[in-house]
């Protein structure tokens, strides 16, 4: 995904302290009240501000149950937003601050607020194997590992049900060939569908669509967050507008119920 640039400069001018920006995931050098695995101690909930429902959601898998969203989900493109000074004030109690690589502005919200919170880089993938992965990472740090755990189980059943449904519903019983958007692969997936092609995050180019339209594919799995419009006009195949970001519950679930329910629909059209 194509970085954004985020005017902040007036928000780096209310911090009374610059700390050092840490590399990557900016928390190997910071020292605060938690423990060694970042947790507060004494079994204190941790408090967790992500920039997303996205990160919100796996952090609520996680078992975290104090958490508060930066960019409102009205925000079309989270990388867009610029952070305000009531941001600020979250972010300095916090005791984590997930973030995802595209979003530029993590680190300096951090900065900019004096936090000594732990910053957390989140690998925004609804492929079920990294979800699983990343929400045992957030329980081990927020020390909540038995609700991941716990959380995963009903994953796990809920996400093999509504594959299995899916796959009932192929068209003839032959699992579809579709293309994907490159943040959509993980629907594809849940539908046991067949992937030709892959385009994305920028427009599909006149040598891409040549290509990706030769492949046939019944399906084209567009992002619903960076949509370039129709991806292979002309070509028969029928687009499915894929959501990534849970709504304000948090609740990842849904997320993948929705796209059940359009790719159910997709696929008895075709």
């Amino acid at each position: 995904m194509a970085r954004t640039r985020v005017r902040i400069p007036s928000l780096l001018a209310l911090s009374a302290v610059t700390l050092a920006l840490a590399t990557g995931c900016g928390g190997s050098d910071d020292t605060s009240s938690t423990a060694a695995s970042g947790a507060p101690e004494g079994g204190k909930k941790p408090v967790v501000v992500v920039t997303t429902t996205w990160e919100g959601a796996f952090a609520k898998a996680a078992g975290a149950e104090d958490v508060k969203v930066i960019v409102p989900q009205s925000v079309h493109h989270a990388p867009d937003y610029d952070p305000k000074p009531s941001d600020l004030a979250a972010v300095a109690k916090a005791d984590f601050v997930l973030y995802a690589p595209f979003e530029p502005y993590a680190a300096k919200i951090k900065e900019a607020a004096g936090s000594k919170a732990k910053l957390v880089e989140v690998n925004l993938d609804n492929d079920p194997d990294k979800v699983k992965a990343e929400v045992d990472k957030l329980g081990g740090l927020f020390g909540t590992a038995d609700a991941a755990t716990t959380w995963k189980t009903g994953f796990d059943a809920e996400y093999g049900k509504l594959n299995r449904d899916l796959q009932a519903a192929w068209p003839g019983g032959t699992s579809p060939n579709v293309v994907t958007q490159v943040f959509t692969a993980w629907s594809a997936k849940l539908a046991g569908a067949t992937t030709v092609g892959a385009y994305g995050p920028e427009a599909v180019t006149p040598a891409q669509l040549a290509e990706l339209s030769a492949k046939k594919p019944a399906l084209v799995l567009d992002n619903a967050h960076m949509s370039t419009g129709t991806v292979l006009p002309d070509s028969g195949a029928k687009q499915v507008k894929i959501v990534n970001y849970p709504g304000e519950d948090l609740d990842l679930l849904p997320v993948y119920r929705n796209a059940a329910v359009e790719l159910k629909k997709a696929m008895s059209a075709s």
